[in-house]
């Protein structure tokens, strides 16, 4: 399938591993120029560097911290900068944040609305008015399913994702008539640095894809890749998504029970 990602200029925030990163790569192997962003300057470089291996391509990147305002707008300024246009944002900043309510003190709320959900506001709000210069855009917001049912022990994440999923709704009705797309993917459990921390703490004597399906109530038996995720969100960044707008997609293997 044509993706018609040929040209187009993506910032993806977060991208130094993970999901992110992944992202990153297929869209410069669909041949898309890209930003890659960022708090750890070292682990930028390395993210850089692997791209380059994998695909013979460069991708600029930008210390990044999106949970300030400022370094919104300059992360956002300096693609515009580098490239001359902006077409693909993709919001994926964000941590794993599960306590009950009452673990949950008022810095740790802000914290993590600051990052997931105003850093999305701000790249955005930074980014829209080059998308009109171009004729339209999309935007892909990282969530996570468990804003959708959320479990216990689950804040202040399953809040801050729900925002995030409210906010994609409400941008796509906004900024539909400029052309400009808006939709969120919903992030089951991917494999990440943190689940194979715990797979080798609790179950050291077991491969990966035993530990990836063991007692696990994901329909499709498994822990899913990074690439999983990154395919999807491709897709919903390029033209042959160009009547999609205002959904949510979720990557969990069918394990959330919601749609």
């Amino acid at each position: 399938m044509e993706l018609g990602l040929e040209g187009k200029v993506a910032l993806i925030t977060g991208s130094s591993r993970g999901i992110g990163l992944e992202t990153a790569l297929y869209l410069v192997k669909e041949g898309a120029e890209v930003t890659i962003c960022a708090r750890n300057k070292s682990r930028l470089e390395e993210a850089a560097a692997y791209i380059l291996e994998e695909t013979g391509k460069e991708v600029f990147f930008v210390e990044t911290d999106v949970s300030n305002k400022e370094d919104c707008q300059k992360v956002v300024a300096a693609t515009f900068e580098k490239y001359g246009r902006l077409d693909i944002l993709i919001n994926n900043a964000g941590t794993s944040q599960a306590y009950s309510f009452e673990d949950v003190d008022t810095d740790l709320w802000q914290q993590d609305l600051d990052l997931k959900l105003f850093g999305a506001i701000h790249c955005s709000r930074n980014a829209i008015p080059h998308m009109r210069q171009v004729g339209g855009g999309a935007i892909v917001n990282v969530t996570a399913a468990i804003g959708k049912t959320p479990s216990a022990s689950s804040l202040p994440t399953s809040v801050s994702r729900a925002a995030g999923m409210s906010l994609t709704k409400a941008m796509s009705k906004d900024l539909g008539r400029d052309n400009i797309r808006v939709n969120t993917v919903c992030i089951g459990l991917i494999r990440s640095e943190q689940i194979e921390k715990m797979w080798k703490k609790q179950n050291p004597e077991l491969s990966w894809e035993q530990f990836s399906s063991k007692e696990r109530q994901i329909p499709l038996g498994r822990i899913g890749d990074t690439d999983e995720a990154a395919k999807v969100i491709n897709f919903l960044a390029s033209d042959a998504a160009s009547y999609v707008t205002g959904t949510s997609v979720n990557i969990d293997g069918g394990m959330v029970g919601a749609l």
